[in-house]
């Protein structure tokens, strides 16, 4: 009796486990998916930087940078300043959220593949960046939305970042207590 509640235990504790893994890389992917499929205008924020449209000082700070992304120029003379600030938040975020992806994936891939060691690093960015493809891919069937391959890389870069920065702190980690113990 006592074995069977054991093991009843153990396949809960497992079961919590791989839930606790998953949890997270569900959820952006969930998140992603759900700003994907807003049309622009809902998530324009432009608004917010209006003010500083006419200020000579933004316009001043700001007019030396100009650059060629997803084939148009980003420039404020191209953009002006509050479209211009949005443009940086929009792109940071999709660093940020790709970023965030690929360190919970290759966590989750670590503790759930432990015999493939060699492959979880490669596999979950594979995974990531097939799932920045197909968040393009669904951009485009969302009103005001525009799938970018310059996005793709974007995220990808974002990914790949994530996966090192979980290497690298995973490494930190074990030779911090291979040396404290």
């Amino acid at each position: 009796m006592l074995y069977i509640l054991y093991n009843d235990l153990k396949k809960k504790e497992v079961f919590m486990k791989k839930i606790s893994l998953l949890a997270p890389v569900i959820l952006l992917m969930v998140i992603i998916f759900s700003f994907s499929s807003q049309p622009y205008k809902d998530q324009d924020i432009t608004p917010w930087f209006s003010f500083l449209d006419d200020s000579k000082f933004a316009i001043q700070l700001l007019s030396w940078i100009s650059f060629q992304y997803g084939g148009s120029e980003v420039s404020i003379a191209e953009k002006g300043v509050s479209h211009f600030l949005e443009f940086f938040i929009r792109k940071g975020a999709h660093f940020t959220i790709y970023f965030l992806l690929a360190y919970f994936t290759v966590r989750a891939f670590k503790g759930l593949f432990s015999k493939r060691r060699s492959l979880i690093i490669p596999i979950s960015y594979l995974f990531v960046v097939l799932y920045a493809i197909s968040d393009e891919i669904h951009q485009g069937f969302t009103g005001g939305r525009t799938p970018l391959v310059s996005d793709v890389i974007l995220d990808s870069i974002g990914c790949a970042f994530g996966v090192i920065c979980f290497f690298l702190l995973h490494q930190k980690l074990i030779h911090f207590f291979k040396r404290v113990f």
